[in-house]
């Protein structure tokens, strides 16, 4: 993240250079969508921090959903980056283009280009490796950055071979819808997490080790459920055990079961078992229904 926070800044004075060499409607489309990720970076690395504090007495989970609203925030500035980048489009092939000095903004675009994409690659696979959205959320916004400007590299070499400058406002137009598509997917991903959408990919892949690890233990299991922090998923089920078990030696088992769990799942998991007897679980639950 401290490495996003630095190429954030060293690109936004790159992109502000070439857009007071050209007045190049694509690159003040490129640059202001910068300005938007630079706040982006900057909301991302505090919910990043606060994440990693310690659970206390009055948020007994800790503070790791705020990935979500995260993800929300740096997805909505996408989307509002693209929106305005729309209407400057729009403003400049109405009232007419001016551009200049097109060489020079094109190769400090495309610099900028290039390392947005290495940052953004590199920050995508830290994300889905250590489970952490916000790291994943930033890497696809300096993604769609790297491709925001490349958008603009086309426009401008479409300017330099043809000589006709609409282009510039053109291809801005439609590296804005980029944006606003994956603003919107940051968004959607957000609002899934915030209201406990359960994966069914996640989902499969838990229950198919429960199975195994239940099977190994000669126990059966059911009620599964699971949220999602962001980084690591908290999870409940049930397991049955025979009436005539002590508590302890299914209190064992069921430790046991937990630990294995989350040494085996593909991600951080932190899972509770309630425990039932065989016998009568299934009156206790029609009984708790009715």
């Amino acid at each position: 993240m401290n490495w996003s926070l630095a190429v954030s800044f060293a690109m936004l004075a790159g992109k502000a250079a070439a857009w007071w060499l050209t007045r190049s409607t694509a690159i003040l489309s490129d640059a202001a969508e910068s300005v938007i990720h630079l706040i982006a970076v900057g909301f991302a690395a505090f919910a990043l921090r606060l994440s990693t504090r310690p659970a206390t007495d009055r948020y007994l989970y800790g503070y790791e959903r705020i990935s979500f609203v995260s993800a929300g925030f740096e997805g909505g500035l996408i989307a509002f980056a693209g929106i305005g980048i729309i209407v400057e489009a729009a403003r400049q092939l109405i009232f007419g283009v001016e551009i200049q000095h097109v060489g020079e903004g094109t190769a400090l675009i495309l610099v900028a280009s290039l390392v947005s994409l290495a940052l953004g690659w590199y920050l995508v696979q830290v994300g889905r490796r250590e489970h952490n959205i916000i790291l994943e959320a930033n890497g696809k916004h300096v993604l769609s950055d790297s491709w925001t400007s490349f958008g603009v590299v086309a426009g401008l070499a479409l300017v330099l071979l043809t000589g006709w400058k609409p282009f510039d406002p053109l291809c801005a137009a439609l590296v804005a819808l980029n944006l606003l598509w994956s603003g919107g997917k940051l968004v959607r991903r957000s609002v899934r997490g915030l209201l406990d959408y359960a994966d069914p990919k996640v989902a499969a892949s838990l229950n198919a080790l429960l199975a195994d690890v239940c099977r190994d233990a000669g126990v059966d299991f059911h009620g599964v459920r699971f949220r999602s922090t962001g980084q690591r998923l908290i999870g409940v089920v049930h397991l049955l055990f025979p009436a005539t078990m002590s508590i302890g030696e299914a209190h064992r088992m069921a430790t046991d079961i937990e630990d294995r769990v989350t040494r085996e799942f593909d991600m951080p998991i932190e899972i509770t078992t309630h425990l039932e007897s065989v016998e009568d679980h299934a009156d206790m639950h029609d009984s708790r229904r009715r």
